[in-house]
């Protein structure tokens, strides 16, 4: 077991196995209440597990009105906008045998590398050719991976720039540290720290992860995110890989964990990412649990409606079918020409390679592929990374996504940085559509103020070659 004395000052597990599966199993649906539910959604409001149980127990036509609410509550809370970001797996050894993971380390099919500094610069230099802002950093369970390697990682990733191109934020998804470990990280100019419980389910839980692996202990895992939080750093992420356990259990987990960092921190969590299992080299996974698509969507929709203010965050392990229908339903970060195998965006075409990567993707196209078709649909992408770095994070974050204020910043900072793509990236398919749409989302600004920032930022951004211009 974990040493007591590493675990944050608020450790507990709050998790309720037998209260959660009786929500499941006991609620039953009711047209009333769902709406009730909807409309202190609508108005902001987190909501409790019973409340998220209610919508979990939606039948279809219910669930329709689920989807409805989604969608307006997305517009209202972050407009039209889609942050894009890119993953860069810097190492594969892992301590850990996670029956679902092909980094897992009893896997012998897995190729076993970590990027020399030589190698992660080419890497970054490659995301920033192709114009990406933003990245998360992923690494495996391993004495090699310590606080201070990747705070290191850290520092090379902002210090490499070519043209206009340059990374602006670095998110993490990494091991659980102890508060001294965060503190370290945070000192490096992280953004998001994202950490996956992976399932709530203690059974389920234990069953993937062996006890004698440092991830079997739960509560350890279920605690890193407070040691964050009391090491400074109060911008987290979580998440659940949707298929190791009952969806809706898991769906219970990440809505009580988002309360129970509000209630004690003052802040929930940035972002909340929920995957579904994939095909991994040397993995064979029981099918029992698979989430399809239609409750895939619905469990996205009550995530948006359950934590309004919480970025929700759909990964290139869907199809690109499936990503274009989902992100109607609340999504606000997507990652986009993304490669997860180690070297994967300088060494490989556009086949995967999955004894390189920790799973299979479902959509590899490029960003510019992307980014015409989120314009096409009339999303706004943006890499805009102004927040974090004016520190508008935290509970003053809270207080601006909270109540819906944020997109004041974000929308004209998401056309900033549309612009910067437009004019440095893009091809002449994505350019033209791209103008096209910051002309339209310029005459929707009420604000004249603000309108005239924006339009005279974006011809700077044009015209004078100045670049970073954000509010």
């Amino acid at each position: 077991m974990i040493n007591k004395k590493i675990l944050s000052d608020s450790a507990k597990d709050f998790i309720d196995d037998d209260y959660f599966a009786g929500l499941i199993v006991k609620t039953k649906p009711d047209k009333n209440a769902v709406r009730d539910i909807i409309s202190k959604s609508m108005s902001k409001q987190a909501l409790s597990t019973e409340e998220t149980a209610m919508l979990l127990a939606a039948d279809r036509e219910l669930t329709e009105e689920i989807f409805d609410a989604a969608r307006e509550l997305k517009k209202r809370v972050y407009g039209n906008r889609i942050v894009l970001f890119a993953p860069l797996y810097i190492g594969n050894k892992c301590i850990n045998d996670c029956a679902y993971c092909a980094f897992r380390s009893s896997n012998k099919e897995s190729l076993r590398r970590t990027l020399s500094p030589d190698e992660i610069a080419a890497q970054v230099e490659a995301l920033e050719n192709v114009g990406h802002k933003r990245l998360i950093l992923v690494f495996g369970e391993h004495k090699d991976y310590d606080a201070n390697y990747i705070a290191d990682c850290v520092r090379q990733v902002y210090s490499i720039k070519v043209g206009h191109g340059e990374i602006r934020r670095v998110n993490i998804n990494a091991a659980p540290l102890d508060i001294e470990g965060f503190r370290t990280v945070k000192q490096s100019g992280i953004g998001t720290y994202q950490i996956f419980m992976e399932t709530y389910n203690h059974a389920a839980y234990a069953a993937y992860h062996p006890s004698a692996t440092r991830k079997g202990d739960y509560l350890y895992r279920l605690d890193g995110l407070s040691r964050a939080f009391e090491a400074g750093c109060d911008d987290v992420g979580i998440g659940a890989l949707f298929g190791l356990s009952d969806w809706r259990f898991d769906v219970l987990g990440l809505v009580s964990h988002s309360l129970f960092l509000q209630k004690n921190y003052g802040v929930g969590p940035h972002t909340i990412s929920f995957p579904r299992i994939q095909p991994a080299a040397g993995v064979d996974i029981d099918k029992k649990w698979l989430v399809g698509d239609y409750e895939f969507k619905k469990l996205v929709a009550i995530l948006r409606l359950a934590v309004p203010y919480t970025g929700l965050i759909l990964t290139a392990r869907e199809s690109p079918a499936l990503r274009r229908e989902v992100m109607n339903f609340g999504v606000s970060q997507i990652d986009a020409g993304s490669r997860i195998e180690i070297g994967g965006y300088t060494e490989l075409g556009d086949a995967q390679v999955m004894e390189r990567e920790q799973f299979v993707l479902g959509d590899i196209r490029s960003l510019d592929a992307v980014m015409k078709e989120l314009i096409d649909d009339g999303f706004v992408p943006s890499f805009c990374t102004s927040c974090y770095r004016l520190g508008r994070t935290g509970e003053h974050f809270m207080e601006f996504a909270i109540p819906g204020f944020i997109k004041k910043f974000c929308q004209p900072n998401a056309l900033t940085t549309l612009k910067e793509y437009l004019v440095d990236y893009a091809s002449k398919e994505t350019k033209a559509a791209g103008e096209k749409l910051i002309k339209a989302e310029i005459a929707k600004i009420v604000d004249e103020k603000i309108k005239s920032q924006v339009a005279d930022r974006l011809e700077k951004i044009e015209q004078t070659n100045q670049r970073d211009l954000y509010f």
